[in-house]
């Protein structure tokens, strides 16, 4: 009898404990450049642990179809923060997370459970990179926490990017 009422509590502690659900709110401006030549930038949006180490890509953003230069798989290593942590050993096109590159202008995303299944309460850092043919490489950290109830985090690019802002809301 003892056994039967321990694994029934047991049981109940594994269904009992609650899974946190939020959503995660990405916003990533790409300025417009005055420049000769201009071409969209490559941007690589993940999220670092407290180790520092990929605990989640969110979305890539390369050119997808062959050009006269080759395939835009090619440059990817020049988003080098990303390829050296996660990219390298990626399986292209990463399902749900890589996308062409975008234009100018201000872009939303927004991640809910799907996306960051299994994700630790604790503390992390968003972090962005873009890297533009004859331009130049930036890298934005904004830091927050996750499991820790509703907020907000932003920083502000000087080259390649411009505002990047995460919420988290539960």
């Amino acid at each position: 009898m003892r056994a039967t009422i321990t694994l029934a509590i047991t049981t109940c502690g594994l269904v009992a404990t609650p899974a946190y659900a939020a959503t995660l709110d990405v916003n990533v401006e790409i300025p417009k450049l005055n420049v000769a030549e201009y071409h969209r930038p490559y941007v690589a949006v993940w999220i670092e642990g407290a180790d520092a180490q990929t605990a989640r890509n969110l979305a890539v953003w390369y050119q997808f179809r062959d050009t006269n230069e080759g395939h835009g798989t090619k440059w990817l290593p020049d988003l080098r923060q990303w390829w050296r942590k996660s990219g390298r050993s990626a399986q292209l096109p990463i399902d749900g997370v890589s996308g062409p590159t975008r234009p100018a202008g201000a872009h939303a995303l927004s991640f809910g459970d799907a996306q960051l299944q299994g994700l630790a309460a604790g503390e992390y850092t968003l972090v962005v990179e873009a890297v533009r043919e004859v331009g130049g490489r930036e890298l934005l950290k904004v830091p927050f926490k996750w499991g820790a109830g509703a907020q907000q985090g932003k920083a502000q690019g000087s080259s390649e990017l411009g505002a990047v802002s995460v919420a988290v809301r539960p």
